[in-house]
């Protein structure tokens, strides 16, 4: 089978931390020999690459081809219009793709299926090109995609057309499901194909070593993602006031790093707070082994990899109760839920996670029930299924 893998999430070798998980996705479904693939991850486009223009200048300097791990990779540019380009993104995007698809094409692939990986501008940029090629398409719920962005009137009405045209539909975890079918959209068109984790990487090393080199004792938290925001850490370093036995290590950058470093100094508790800056993935498994819990306070998720990346290396998780966290943090060795997301709630679970503290090996036993190879089967279905329809 011939696909083309269509996400504008996908990494690229400026932004190499892009939606990796739909890049690990693609090399495991690769992996079953039953599918060849070029992947089309469409980039805004921005005139300058001087870096005084920040995350702009980035997408200035993707290149328009690469090939990531013997993978075609095209960039193809699209406009964004600012203040409405919300509602007509899915139409720019598939303009500026369908004229790389052609060159696919034309350079002999070609395709059977498109398959796409975030519903909206995405997926429906992606159903509009299948119309116009004749060819099916499925779409992959991820996240804000069905959280965000039906809430405004034209992209919900464009979405649901999508969904309604698409081959197939899959999502990440079943809350997403439900969530798409309130906006409107037949559930049971949608199959839910749970993330994996890649338990060669993640795995336990030496902990008292690593500790030891990290220069770690006591109770130590750790809290991975983007410095943004959503993703909490400030709950985190609140929550450091009641639990003055614990040390926190932020693994990630952004924007809201100056905040946060504000704030632990605020709080009188900046002597127990560790920045770690970007920690590339082959280094993470050594924190997540050194941790004694992984804490993941976020408003919105759909299933963060860093959830199973931490239980695979035996570390349980405290996290906030949002979206797919709670169908993998659903047994007492996987870790515990927040009641709320606040920094007293953090405590609290904290502390009822250390009353019962799990065997390590028993969280990284609950972590391998989340295989890739599984995953790979069950989108390789829909994809099988999505061509048989088309035939």
């Amino acid at each position: 089978m011939k696909t083309v893998t269509f996400s504008s999430l996908y990494p690229n070798c400026v932004q190499p931390r892009n939606g990796i998980f739909i890049e690990q996705r693609l090399r495991h479904l690769l992996e079953t020999g039953e599918v060849e693939s070029h992947v089309v991850a469409p980039v805004p486009w921005f005139p300058w690459g001087h870096p005084a223009f920040g995350h702009y200048a980035e997408l200035a300097r993707v290149p328009y081809y690469e090939e990531r791990y013997g993978i075609p990779v095209y960039h193809p540019r699209y406009p964004r219009v600012p203040k409405v380009g919300l509602s007509s993104a899915p139409l720019l995007m598939a303009t500026a793709v369908k004229q790389a698809l052609e060159g696919i094409r034309e350079r002999g692939f070609d395709f059977d299926l498109i398959d796409a990986h975030y519903v909206y501008p995405d997926g429906v940029a992606a159903v509009a090109l299948g119309q116009c090629f004749g060819k099916p398409v499925v779409m992959s719920v991820l996240g804000d995609d069905v959280i965000v962005y039906p809430r405004y009137l034209i992209p919900r009405r464009l979405l649901l057309w999508a969904v309604d045209h698409a081959a197939g539909v899959t999502s990440v975890c079943e809350a997403l499901k439900r969530r798409l079918g309130e906006w409107g959209a037949p559930e049971e068109k949608v199959r839910v194909v749970l993330h994996g984790v890649d338990l060669e990487l993640f795995h336990p090393v030496d902990r008292d070593a690593v500790r030891a080199r990290l220069g770690l004792s006591g109770v130590v938290l750790l809290s991975v993602g983007h410095a943004i925001p959503r993703k909490g850490h400030h709950l985190a370093i609140e929550a450091l006031r009641d639990l003055p036995e614990a040390t926190l290590m932020i693994a990630g950058d952004g924007w809201y790093e100056g905040h946060l470093r504000e704030l632990a100094v605020s709080l009188r508790v900046e002597d127990r707070v560790r920045f770690l800056g970007h920690v590339e993935q082959e280094d993470l498994k050594d924190y997540y082994s050194a941790a004694d819990a992984l804490v993941l306070a976020s408003s919105r998720e759909g299933i963060a990899n860093v959830l199973l990346e931490a239980m695979a290396c035996g570390a349980p998780v405290i996290a906030t109760a949002v979206w797919g966290t709670p169908e993998a943090v659903n047994a007492p060795e996987a870790g515990v839920l927040m009641r709320e997301r606040t920094a007293p709630a953090l405590v609290e679970a904290a502390r009822r996670l250390f009353e019962r503290y799990p065997d390590r090996s028993a969280t990284r036993r609950h972590a391998a029930g989340f295989r890739w190879e599984q995953t790979s089967q069950d989108h390789m279905e829909v994809l099988r299924g999505a061509v048989m329809a088309g035939c």
